[in-house]
């Protein structure tokens, strides 16, 4: 996989005003009111720093919805790349990887050399830099497990930093790094287990996939295969001729619930069977958001207004199929998903994207 939505194509991108919509999965958003690419992460700190506000820093644009009034300030393109050996013994080794680095080119890489650590992460679209941010995880892993630490650029400070994973407030979808402006990723360092085996397999479609137990391991290299075409026939893996592969992924994230709520919601739902769900801590339970939108009356493939819709594959990514949309259509359709849901089951969806300059 690439980066080809969001890779600037001629030096003319680096500070003329253009639409956001060429640099997001999505292929929505308005204009910018100027765009500059850093290939660096001493390019990104001296265009964040000459920068007026307001600033956004944007890198493969696979997990953010941007407004159809798009973004008046400017737009700072991280396309730094590259990763490199920082620390090794016999079991592990640390690699730091540059913020632009294409997240799956990274992935592969490492399947490569046999480090395990991120196989089940394969095919996530976007940038290394945006991971930690939102603690991307799939299929059993999340980025959480495997980073020690992650570079930034604090612009409160004006000053260039690592900070320990223990620090950076890792939670489900989270991080002290998401919905907040302060810092600026630069680079992430990852410690992974030397070994030609996967890490225990958690995640039983993925196991049954792969025809084995959940707990087992297998090669590196066939938990990759089988997590790119599990991503593929969802419509997870970019795709230039798949309409379906027009979304930020998931929209929205699975609801964790209070064991209260949990129970109310097995009662309204009693007509329909247990939703599908895992345990957490403190009682807490996590629920699956693509069942409640199916059972609210939303299938795949569930038409929204003016060429939005539900994608064919997978009940929780939202597409631009029509590849001509708007975002304000895409919001109307994840409104009334949420709300209906809501009238339901009395839970309510949260969008996992980053919304800039809309609300939900």
């Amino acid at each position: 996989m690439s980066d080809a939505y969001a890779q600037p194509t001629t030096e003319a991108d680096r500070a003329i005003p253009g639409p956001l919509a060429s640099y997001t999965t999505l292929r929505m958003g308005g204009p910018a009111g100027r765009i500059v690419a850093a290939t660096s992460a001493d390019e990104i700190v001296r265009a964040v720093r000459a920068a007026e506000e307001p600033i956004l820093v944007l890198a493969g644009g696979s997990n953010v919805v941007i407004s159809d009034t798009g973004f008046a300030g400017t737009v700072v393109l991280v396309r730094s790349r590259g990763l490199r050996v920082v620390a090794e013994d016999t079991g592990s080794v640390t690699v730091r990887v540059e913020a632009g680095e294409p997240w799956d080119d990274l992935v592969a890489a490492t399947v490569a050399n046999g480090w395990a650590g991120l196989e089940c992460l394969s095919g996530v679209p976007g940038s290394t830099g945006a991971t930690p941010i939102q603690n991307v995880g799939a299929y059993g892993q999340e980025v959480a497990e495997t980073i020690t630490g992650v570079e930034v650029y604090d612009r409160a400070e004006d000053t260039r930093y690592l900070i320990p994973a223990a620090d950076c407030g890792f939670a489900y979808r989270g991080s002290i790094f998401k919905y907040r402006d302060r810092w600026v990723v630069l680079s992430v360092d990852f410690r992974l287990t030397r070994s030609p085996l996967s890490g225990p397999v958690r995640y039983a479609e993925l196991a049954r996939a792969l025809g084995v137990e959940v707990g087992d391991r297998v090669a590196l290299a066939d938990a990759r295969a089988a997590v790119l075409r599990l991503r593929a026939g969802k419509g997870m893996v970019l795709d230039a001729a798949d309409p379906d592969t027009r979304s930020v992924g998931s929209f929205f994230t699975n609801p964790v619930l209070d064991p209260a709520t949990y129970e109310s919601l097995r009662e309204r739902a009693a007509d329909l069977g247990d939703p599908p769900n895992w345990p957490g801590a403190d009682g807490m339970v996590k629920v699956s958001a693509a069942w409640l939108i199916d059972k609210a009356g939303f299938a795949k493939g569930h038409p929204g207004p003016d060429g939005v819709a539900i994608s064919g594959k997978h009940t929780l990514a939202l597409t631009n199929h029509s590849g001509t949309a708007s975002t304000g259509d895409l919001l109307t359709l994840a409104a009334t998903i949420r709300d209906e849901v809501h009238a339901r089951f009395g839970v309510t969806l949260h969008p996992e994207p980053v919304l800039i300059n809309c609300t939900l």
